[in-house]
């Protein structure tokens, strides 16, 4: 074995495997651009070099630094992680040149299965069940059109050389194909130094159900299982779980031996995904194999208890899979949300800045990965597992310059219902303030009855949020817990208040019992009895509620239990309240006296500024065009100009007729959230 192991990666990615690495008693190499110099994986290696610039294609994915790095790291080993040069045929010969392991498959599994083309004609060609589509080479946006008109609307435009959703766009009619083809050709050369695109028959009704395949260079290889990530957003993931919740044990099988039998075909070694297509009646179709560790693995590390990393590093290391097809089996059911600096009431676009307040919930230690002792990391054990790869911490910053992603939070119990309550409550507990993020989504998700019942499909989102993720409306239980909650916690407020010392002579203030709650539109009277365990609140229909928690005023974060059921609340202040977020909700909690109650009613609303003549850059980025000038008549949906962040282009539109009359930004500059693009008459 190998004693020197670099990580060709950052973030999350690289402090997952680093974790591997270290419990294998490997040294660590990490590596880094200017803008990842105090990175947590940077900390977390032993060593530690610079490779250059923030841009990914002047650090990351030059493989000439890179391999400047290994040399002189004198690492006999390179563990891609996943993106940037795990796919990248080109890097895997330079290391084998110079007598590196790559922890990842030989060179021509890559070149047949990490191109999409290839592979699809391979597939082909093996067999498989394949989605129509076009897999030849398209000079121009007019080849796109007259190819989509032939295979028929919708249809998918991806980068032959792409992954994690980069340059890929789904288009309904000529105008989107044409567009689509540009920007998705102008990400795949920004991302991957590959502009090829190709176009297949874009599934109506799918779910996107991937095989995780393991192989050694014995000519061994199994399955172990599948995961379910049909819940995405701009073809990028954003919940997984494992197993699938519409596979039946054939279906699996049938999928397992097809993947295995794939990658067999093509000589593949170390961990690898086969992703595919399934319609409502368990049809399946290849849709593409990745040629690498996949983001969403810890949900099948957590229910089968193998260390995908660990097995990746021995196969690389010459040796025989330890695991036979006999030895897999899935047990309980693990759930993973991905955390993304993006608002997603802003239509998920990308949120940098610094992560002033960061703190995930406890991990958690349990299942097959703590049974079989292949845990990642140190975690007290329990029944249910919590576990969250990141790469960030408290006072670092989210940069413009890489992939939104910030952490895995991950669950594991032994049924699925108990996997997503689970995961609710690590939701409302994961604390995360200076940036936009995804919490409320996800929260939402967790919540909604479609995932619930697990009839979700990749049309999840476009379908239950046709208008943009707008928050969460709450049940009245759901209210009411919390305006117990929130009456009991005002009170001992109220009570340290009304201890201050220097206070007026003869004007002792007094900490009543009877008290309003408005919330999300909603009127609650009730009456607090206090007792030193807690708290009893009893609502103007007769109900009453108990509530008991270690809440003291200041702390953001109040675990509570309400009626005998645990409720997490991040609090923040606001005059005469609380700011609340839980279960996806953001809501402005006002607890007032009857007197107090009655005179805010009469109190007017203040009104939004008005800026429907004006065009607000959604997010932080780079104006990559501007498609109009001053003078210009623009018509609904005309394009207005294209904005940059984090490696994906965002095309802004005109939401109704008009003339524009000032233009404040152009081409090269760079904006805040909110800053005026341009303004029209």
């Amino acid at each position: 074995m190998f004693d020197k192991i670099l990580i060709a990666n950052r973030g999350e990615i690289a402090c997952r495997v680093i974790k591997t690495a270290k419990k294998m008693g490997l040294t660590t190499v990490a590596i880094y651009s200017d803008a990842d110099a105090n990175a947590l994986h940077v900390e977390m290696a032993d060593e530690a070099i610079h490779i250059g610039p923030p841009p990914a294609n002047q650090s990351y994915i030059v493989i000439d630094k890179v391999m400047e790095a290994v040399k002189q790291s004198g690492a006999q080993a390179v563990h891609p992680g996943y993106g940037f040069l795990s796919e990248n045929s080109k890097f895997a010969e330079a290391l084998d040149a110079v007598g590196v392991a790559f922890v990842g498959p030989p060179v021509g599994a890559i070149e047949k299965m990490g191109d999409k083309i290839t592979s699809k004609k391979i597939a082909q060609e093996a067999g498989v069940s394949t989605v129509p589509g076009y897999m030849g080479l398209i000079e121009d946006a007019d080849e796109a059109v007259k190819i989509s008109n032939e295979i028929g609307y919708p249809v998918m435009l991806k980068a032959s050389a792409g992954g994690g959703g980069k340059g890929m766009r789904i288009a309904w009619n000529d105008e989107e194909a044409r567009e689509g083809f540009q920007s998705s050709k102008n990400e795949a050369a920004n991302s991957f130094g590959d502009d090829r695109i190709f176009i297949e028959k874009f599934v109506t009704q799918p779910r996107h159900i991937e095989i995780q395949v393991l192989c050694d260079a014995h000519r061994n290889g199994i399955y172990l299982g599948e995961r379910e990530c049909s819940i995405q957003r701009r073809n990028q993931k954003v919940v997984e779980e494992a197993p699938s919740p519409f596979l039946d044990e054939a279906t699996r099988k049938a999928m397992g031996e097809q993947a295995v039998a794939l990658a067999q075909a093509v000589g593949y070694t170390s961990a690898g995904t086969v992703e595919f297509i399934v319609d409502g009646d368990k049809n399946f179709y290849f849709l593409e194999m990745n040629t690498r560790l996949q983001v969403e693995h810890p949900v099948t590390e957590l229910i089968t208890g193998v260390d995908l990393v660990e097995q990746m590093i021995r196969v690389a290391n010459g040796e025989k899979l330890s695991i036979t097809q006999g030895d897999v089996t899935l047990t309980g059911w693990a759930i993973e949300n991905r955390l993304y600096a993006e608002d997603p009431y802003r239509g998920f676009l990308p949120s940098i800045g610094r992560l002033t307040r960061y703190r995930p919930p406890q991990e958690v230690a349990a299942g097959p990965l703590l049974e079989q002792g292949t845990w990642q990391g140190d975690a007290p054990s329990g029944e249910m597992a919590v576990r969250n790869d990141t790469g960030v911490f408290e006072g670092g910053e989210i940069s413009m310059y890489y992939d939104p992603m910030i952490a895995k939070l991950c669950t594991w119990a032994p049924t699925r219902e108990e996997a997503i309550e689970k995961m609710r409550v690590a939701l409302d507990s994961f604390e995360v303030e200076g940036i936009g993020h995804n919490l409320p989504f996800l929260s939402a998700v967790m919540d909604h009855p479609k995932f619930v019942s697990g009839e979700m499909t990749t049309a999840f989102i476009a379908e239950e949020y046709p208008e943009g993720f707008e928050g969460v409306t709450l049940p009245e239980g759901e209210l009411r817990r919390i305006a117990a909650a929130c009456a009991a916690m005002h009170r001992v407020g109220e009570i340290r208040r009304a201890r201050v010392s220097g206070r007026m002579d003869n004007h002792e203030r007094k900490v009543g019992s009877d008290w309003n709650v408005k919330l999300q539109g909603e009127n609650f009277d009730v009456v607090t009895k206090a007792d030193p365990e807690g708290a009893t609140v009893a609502f103007s229909d007769g109900s009453e509620m108990r509530v008991s928690g270690d809440w003291t005023p200041g702390d953001q974060l109040a675990e509570m239990t309400v009626d005998g059921a645990p409720l997490v609340l991040k609090v923040g202040k606001i005059s005469g309240g609380f700011r609340i977020r839980t279960r996806g909700a953001d809501l402005k909690v006002h607890v007032r006296t009857p007197r107090q109650a009655e005179l805010a009613a009469l109190m007017p609303e203040k009104l939004p500024p008005d800026t429907s003549k004006m065009l607000l850059c959604p997010m932080p980025g780079l104006v990559v065009k501007l498609d109009v000038e001053v003078g210009d008549e623009v018509q609904e949906g005309q394009a207005l100009c294209t904005i940059e962040a984090m490696k994906m282009e965002n095309i802004l539109r005109a939401e109704k007729k008009g003339v524009v009359s000032k233009v404040n930004a152009g081409a090269g500059d760079s904006l805040a959230v909110d800053d005026v693009i341009m303004e029209f008459e």
